[in-house]
């Protein structure tokens, strides 16, 4: 009697992975992105050589930062946007950065159902955040997927994010031009927009400008423009300004790509475009580096053993969290 034993799935080699991008196989992409992903030294090690071999082939994408105020209708835009782009014989990956992940475990971003058009679409990518870590963890993990999608040919990368403070400042870091949605009707638009996030934008745009609702927007939109004139300009030599849209009907949709090509193409005349390439590339290893040195601190024997007595103290009152701070830094630099 034979012995019905499933096939093993075959091992991928860096080369079957890379090939794999290269050759533009989702199903390959897909597995490499899940490699990067991955917190095992094996695989992380595994990641990089893919990464390094497809490092040539990366760049040549735009890169867009879309967040935004809840209820702004994110992910409805950045379908209508998306799917546009891909029936325009562009090749679209979306990508979620969901910080609420540290948190709850589970990723309300990125999900496939909510841009079902899109993730169906040949051009198109829909990629959910990682499920865990931390936020420069997920950020870092969205960063290396960013790169396996531009070498898989994905010329538009759209990196989502939920509008909560921190994770508008690591996807600022991460894109050529970020945009931030809101919407009229919520009472308090120009209050509920922290002004730090105004500074960020490439773009404002105000989501939902369709039916009753349409007068309203270009009543915020003027109110939008008056506020950015006082605010000193985000990239030199470009001139933030806020748009309408509607996802629903798609107007504004195709001159919201308009806008970011002529935001590419002065870019590029002016400079402005490669800095931000270098500047993303600089902070990228100033958060590795800095996410390394934490993992190294808190893996170093003597901080292991000293860290719970410290806490001990500080709990009963005995010491201040700067001393304790200070303590286990010393014992780690000895």
């Amino acid at each position: 009697m034979t012995r019905n034993n499933k096939p093993r799935r075959k091992q991928l080699t860096v080369d079957d992975y890379v090939d794999g991008v290269l050759s533009q196989n989702r199903a390959i992409v897909a597995q490499a992105i899940t490699l990067v992903e991955s917190q095992s030294p094996k695989h992380t090690e595994m990641a990089q050589q893919v990464l390094t071999k497809l490092s040539p082939h990366t760049g040549q994408s735009i890169r867009i930062g879309f967040t935004g105020v809840p209820g702004a209708g994110k992910s409805t835009l950045i379908e209508a946007f998306g799917t546009m782009l891909c029936e325009r014989g562009h090749r679209v990956a979306v990508l979620a950065v969901d910080p609420s992940s540290t948190l709850t475990r589970g990723s309300i971003l990125g999900d496939k159902t909510r841009m079902d058009q899109l993730s169906r679409h040949p051009n198109g990518y829909v990629r959910p955040s990682p499920s865990s870590g931390t936020l420069g963890g997920v950020a870092r993990k969205s960063r290396e997927t960013m790169l396996i999608c531009e070498a898989a040919g994905y010329d538009v990368i759209i990196v989502e994010t939920v509008g909560v403070g921190q994770s508008e400042i690591t996807v600022r870091s991460m894109v050529d031009f970020f945009l931030v949605m809101t919407l009229t009707g919520a009472g308090d638009e120009l209050q509920g927009m922290k002004k730090g996030i105004l500074e960020l934008a490439d773009a404002i745009v105000i989501n939902k400008a369709d039916g009753a609702n349409k007068q309203a927007a270009q009543m915020v939109k003027t109110e939008f423009n008056r506020l950015l004139h006082f605010l000193p300009q985000v990239t030199e030599g470009w001139e933030t300004k806020a748009y309408t849209v509607s996802a629903l009907t798609h107007d504004g949709v195709p001159e919201l790509w308009d806008m970011i090509l002529k935001f590419k193409e002065k870019g590029e005349e002016k400079g402005f475009f490669q800095t931000r390439r270098t500047n993303q590339s600089e902070d990228w290893v100033k958060a590795l580096i800095e996410e390394q040195l934490i993992q190294r601190f808190y893996q170093h024997p003597q901080v292991k053993t000293l860290w719970p007595q410290l806490r001990e103290q500080m709990k009963n009152g005995e010491t201040t969290p700067t001393v304790v701070a200070t303590t286990l830094l010393d014992e780690y630099n000895q």
